[in-house]
């Protein structure tokens, strides 16, 4: 049976418990530099982490966000300013130059950016954070954790990191085999190298799934805690379906199939298709509701030829972006809500599906697996069950009576899973992570009082406290071992920009040969289809 989004949170053993329906009152003040890979209405992480930055804000904490230039012309979240106070004071938000990924161009690799910068932008040179939250960590965390790492112990700001993307799932799909493989060892390492280090403090993770990918890198148990998804079940509830928007979907009454993702291969939208001409092939009568885009037109195209002849025909509809209450009410109006990326590490999605009272029908793989209690509020199919899956669907289309209880069922789960709770989580571990640094600061200087030299000089290098050497000797091997270190982890972090050019370079030509030839790239995915 899977994990239920009510139980409790995992909690680090590091730290003693707290009552998360409290704000912690010493985070209030507190500078947190917050980097984030998107911040606009890409995806869920980019709502999850807004949710999280208005939280804070709202019960008084400092937080300067960092994040790419948005290269869209979509309007961006606005986060909001707590009552009563100046928006100096709270809004801090640094957008920095990037490229941005071809088949989605909302999201873009940063160009290299030095964090003593970040803290003069956002702070101020005299006033460095108090701890660093890193949402998503890639291009900018990257260099953010390689770049804190290497600072003295007394000026070392900690770091919490969110992991809430698959990079290295990406990879193994976007690339064509071996460089996926290769691709996929560059990611491992990179992260590897970077959360094992003890300046990362605490490494939330949304589901088994992800556990047990970072256990597979190495990083601490200590330091791994496992951190939900909310929804607002006030916004997503089964109160805003619309008969209004149902007749204009299907006329006829047929059974709507609701989809709701960003429209990018990595999603599943070629295992969506065939799924969806086999329910068709079975004289199953449905629409099947796309919700969703991408501002690189070629990728739209590419995803949209994959249901021909059924999009043809109108039985599947592409509604593009939509937010706020335009996509509570798309999901409140669907049947059957159909999820097929293998790649979520949560799947913020089928959460708000299910708070909308929509039942679920998902591949069992990444972060749906520990929502979805299978059988109750939806079911869950092995990944590469076509058939299995389609059964699934084609039997709740046949039976209102099993879909309404479904419903009922999904909608009481979602309701479990506030926000609230799961932002004074992270609030909490902020704050005992900023105690935890002030008791070793203190440490530090005492330690200082009595044996300056060994402190420093073991920091850098502990053979110090074994061999005895003059003060020339030591020098020259601590210069090494610092310069060793910091190679290597350069010589790392260099391998993933390495890879991350490849993919840079191989998404523009593969976009550009489409573009070019389009016959060509017709004729080879049905040469393709043909061999299946």
């Amino acid at each position: 049976m899977s994990q239920l989004p009510h139980q409790p949170p995992g909690r680090s053993p590091r730290y003693p418990p707290h009552d998360y329906a409290a704000f912690p009152k010493d985070l209030r003040g507190k500078r947190i530099l917050l980097c984030t890979e998107s911040f606009g209405p890409v995806n869920g992480v980019s709502r999850t982490t807004l949710m999280l930055v208005d939280h804070l804000r709202a019960n008084g904490a400092l937080v300067a966000v960092v994040a790419p230039l948005n290269h869209t012309k979509h309007d961006t979240f606005a986060p909001s300013a707590p009552e009563g106070t100046r928006p100096e004071d709270t809004l801090v938000e640094v957008r920095l130059q990037g490229y941005p990924l071809p088949f989605n161009p909302e999201l873009s690799v940063v160009y290299p950016v030095r964090v003593s910068t970040l803290f003069t932008r956002t702070f101020g040179p005299d006033n460095p954070p108090d701890l660093i939250y890193l949402a998503s960590p890639a291009s900018l965390g990257f260099q953010v954790m390689l770049q804190v790492r290497q600072q003295p112990r007394d000026k070392r700001v900690p770091v919490m990191c969110n992991f809430q993307t698959d990079l290295a799932g990406y990879c193994s799909i976007l690339f064509p085999h071996p460089f996926n493989t290769i691709a996929v060892f560059a990611f491992a390492m990179v992260q590897s190298y970077l959360f094992r280090h003890d300046s990362v403090k605490t490494l939330f993770y949304p589901s088994r799934f992800v556990r047990r990918y970072l256990e597979g890198q190495g990083v601490q148990s200590d330091k791994m805690e496992l951190l939900r998804r909310g929804v607002n079940t006030d916004l997503f509830c089964p109160g805003r379906r619309s008969e209004k928007l149902r007749r204009e979907i299907a006329p006829d009454g047929e059974m709507i199939l609701i989809c709701v993702s960003r429209i990018a291969g990595e999603k599943g939208f070629d295992f969506l298709a065939e799924a969806a001409k086999e329910l068709d092939a079975r004289g199953v009568r449905f629409k099947l509701y796309i919700v969703g885009g991408n501002r690189n037109q070629d990728v739209e195209r590419e995803v949209h030829a994959m249901f021909d002849p059924l999009l043809d025909e109108g039985k599947v509809i592409f509604a593009g972006f939509k937010t706020g209450e335009d996509l509570a009410t798309a999901y409140a109006s669907g049947d059957i809500f159909l999820h097929c990326s293998v790649t979520e590490t949560f799947g913020l999605v089928v959460l708000e599906s299910m708070a909308s009272g929509v039942p679920v029908v998902a591949r069992d793989e990444g972060g749906p697996s520990d929502i979805i209690d299978d059988g109750r509020c939806g079911h869950l199919v092995p990944p590469e069950d076509l058939g299995g899956f389609v059964d699934r669907v084609a039997a709740l289309a046949k039976d209102p009576a099993r879909r309404a209880a479904m419903a009922r069922e999904a909608r009481s789960m979602a309701c479990e899973a506030t926000w609230e709770k799961i932002n004074n989580q992270v609030a909490w571990r902020m704050a005992d992570t900023i105690e935890e640094r002030r008791r070793e600061l203190a440490q530090v200087g005492k330690a200082r009082q009595h044996a300056p030299l060994f402190e420093s000089a073991s920091q850098l290098a502990p053979l110090y406290g074994w061999v005895m050497m003059n003060d020339a000797a030591r020098e020259v091997i601590t210069s090494r071992i610092v310069d060793a270190k910091l190679a290597g982890g350069l010589g790392i972090v260099v391998t993933f920009w390495l890879f991350t050019g490849l993919y840079l370079a191989f998404t523009e030509v593969v976009l550009w040969t489409k573009g070019r030839f389009p016959r060509l790239s017709r004729s080879r995915r049905g040469s393709a289809a043909g061999l299946v």
